[in-house]
């Protein structure tokens, strides 16, 4: 940290205290969207600019946004292991009265960033109806207050940040809004910004969710979502391949020549001291 001029920043958490180390240290780059880990105030007393990179992930998490809905829509996993168990034509008869097409589905966005704009744009082409919401009416075709959207969806997924307006955002209440699970398929995902989610899911008035971030990482053993066959669960790595990686060094490099040339550094989030 002395000898940094920038630090490239992903998951461990920047501290005040890691900040005052960094006697030259002049940027902190976050590889994502989110700067709740990092000590904001103190970078900012210190003349530290921060920066993100807004709609580096997008591409990446908006699939596996869709692989973790497909996945709980038609039970894989259940039907992995019956296989792997040697049992081959499902023993549930249900299934085909379960399990559903995202093209039948109306799906709704909790939040309408870069990364729900491509959940909607894929889903569609797959021939789902799509509704969304966010703080505001944007003017945009499909706009639901968030009880209406809950109500009306097939699908909830949710894209949002956390914060103290969006923390347990989709509690009982919520969930006592959508539909039951009778009348149509449900799965929540790919945030879990929600409470006793384990409930609905056990009793039946969700069918089935799909989380991809969790309030507690890594999850503990004894979250109760463990024991349930009709959660399907990735460990926060949506974000993550190949392909993101490659446009968060390319935008850091770049940050990086602005900020060696005196030139205006992109998605800055901070107004630090003294520049």
């Amino acid at each position: 940290m002395p000898e940094a001029e920038v630090i490239w920043h992903v998951l461990r958490p920047l501290s005040g205290t890691d900040l005052e180390q960094g006697a030259r240290l002049r940027l902190v780059h976050k590889f994502g969207a989110g700067v709740n880990t990092i000590d904001m105030a103190t970078a900012t007393n210190r003349g530290i600019a921060v920066a993100n990179m807004p709609g580096a992930t997008a591409p990446s998490v908006a699939e596996g946004t869709v692989l973790l809905m497909l996945a709980a829509l038609r039970r894989l996993p259940t039907l992995d292991t019956a296989i792997r168990q040697g049992r081959g034509w499902p023993a549930d008869p249900r299934l085909g009265e379960t399990v559903r097409d995202i093209g039948g589905c109306t799906v709704g966005l909790i939040g309408y960033g870069n990364i729900a704009n491509r959940v909607a744009a894929i889903v569609a082409a797959m021939g789902a109806s799509v509704l969304h919401t966010s703080t505001r009416d944007d003017g945009r075709p499909g706009w639901r207050p968030l009880p209406q959207l809950l109500a009306a969806s097939d699908i909830v997924s949710l894209h949002v940040p956390l914060t103290s307006d969006t923390h347990q955002l989709i509690d009982a209440a919520a969930l006592a809004r959508m539909k039951p699970f009778g009348a149509g398929q449900h799965v929540s995902g790919s945030r879990d910004r929600r409470r006793r989610p384990g409930e609905a899911l056990r009793g039946g008035r969700l069918a089935a969710a799909g989380l991809d971030v969790f309030a507690v990482e890594p999850v503990t053993p004894d979250n109760p979502l463990l024991t349930l066959d009709n959660v399907v669960l990735t460990p926060h790595v949506t974000w993550y391949t190949a392909d993101t990686m490659r446009r968060y060094l390319g935008e850091a490099v770049e940050n990086c020549r602005r900020l060696r040339d005196g030139r205006p550094l992109a998605n800055l989030v901070n107004q630090p001291t003294g520049c």
